[in-house]
């Protein structure tokens, strides 16, 4: 054991205060990390359950207009879902209908996917289903327009909470087969290809690379004259959302700066303290021949070991309520502000530990400059003061 460390363990640090706003401000960046991976990762997963992560459309076009279909009985679906990165391919079909039930009027985005409910059946949000008091098994007339009106009577199978708010973001589910009769495609035919990702960062970048991949797959194995479908990524139908996020990320950094200057200069003044009550030790350990360097030293890690006391003290409780929030969804939100209808929550621990371990560096690095105070200890006036 060196003398500076030795030196440390007889040190005593009493500035509780200086702990406590330390715990604080590790508490509101543990919450803050988390709460921003919460937003990206339900946002994200709720956009890609609805929409996919990347979509293959035809030629361009608007998939959910009647003109676009693709169909997925394609050399290039073997190559995709091949992919290491590709979770799986969704064919949907898009039709637009009016819900009609006495007097009250819906406009509604129908979908069809292979996992819909059976034939003639609906999974419905509960906004609609709030608003036209429809539950489980009722039936609902439905208007879709085109060259002519059809009109089709479908059950409710399930009610589900939408996790993107607003109506013009909701969807009804139904049957992949009932949707493809409706428009008049094949079996082989649909609106879209919908690309569920793995592994992929929740990121502009990261989205916008892998419909990059995906759509030169798709055009070099179109053959020659044929117009190729075209890959986009989720970002680019909702760039909004992503730039909400991003706009979110930048609150949160500031927030992490302000706790981190914060926790900080409590720690400078603590140690200030500890320095001026220890004024004549520092005179003594100069006197017997210790440098400055060794009795900073000394110093420095008696704050160390203060502000890893507070960071796990802040770090349990800022899990603990994270935990908490996680499995009751105890505080809620307007979906139509914040997307979804509860704080969410995604404890990632690399993100948590890369913010402790920057925090704890810049906080030592700040206590440098109250150390530059034993420097200017003169040993002949504080030991004679002695």
């Amino acid at each position: 054991m060196s003398a500076s460390s030795f030196i440390s363990g007889k040190l005593r640090f009493k500035g509780r205060i200086a702990v406590v706003s330390i715990a604080v401000s590790f508490l509101v960046m543990i919450i803050a990390v988390s709460v921003t991976s919460g937003f990206r990762a339900e946002i994200r997963s709720g956009i890609s359950g609805i929409f996919g992560d990347v979509q293959v459309s035809a030629d361009g076009t608007n998939y959910l207009s009647d003109e676009s279909v693709i169909s997925f009985d394609r050399p290039f679906m073997e190559q995709i879902q091949g992919l290491d990165y590709v979770q799986k391919v969704v064919p949907a079909v898009y039709k637009a209908g009016i819900i009609k039930k006495d007097d009250l009027i819906q406009g509604l985005m129908f979908k069809g996917v292979p996992d819909g409910p059976d034939s003639l059946g609906v999974r419905i949000p509960s906004t609609v289903a709030a608003q036209l008091s429809l539950s489980e098994g009722d039936r609902m007339t439905v208007y879709f327009a085109g060259e002519k009106v059809r009109v089709r009577n479908f059950t409710v199978r399930e009610i589900y909470e939408a996790v993107l708010g607003g109506e013009d973001k909701l969807v009804v589910y139904a049957s992949l087969k009932d949707l493809q009769a409706l428009c008049g495609l094949g079996d082989k035919e649909a609106s879209a290809l919908e690309i569920i990702l793995k592994g992929v960062d929740n990121t502009p970048e990261a989205l916008d690379a892998a419909a990059e991949d995906i759509g030169y797959i798709v055009y070099s194995n179109t053959p020659e004259g044929e117009m190729p479908p075209v890959a986009s990524s989720s970002y680019n139908r909702f760039p909004q959302v992503y730039s909400w996020l991003d706009l979110l990320d930048v609150n949160v950094l500031l927030v992490l700066g302000l706790m981190t200057i914060v926790a900080g200069f409590n720690m400078i003044s603590g140690l200030l303290i500890v320095l001026l009550r220890n004024i004549s030790t520092i005179g003594i350990l100069k006197s017997v021949g210790m440098k400055d360097r060794s009795v900073a030293k000394a110093f420095l890690q008696m704050s160390s070991k203060v502000v890893l006391k507070g960071m796990l003290y802040g770090n349990a409780a800022g899990l603990g309520l994270c935990l908490l929030q996680k499995t009751t969804h105890l505080i809620a939100l307007n979906p139509e502000n914040y997307f979804v209808s509860y704080i969410p929550v995604h404890i990632d621990l690399m993100r948590i530990l890369a913010t402790d371990a920057i925090a704890f560096a810049v906080i030592m690095v700040m206590l440098l400059l109250p150390s530059l105070f034993i420097s200017g200890v003169d040993p002949a006036k504080t030991v004679k003061v002695q």
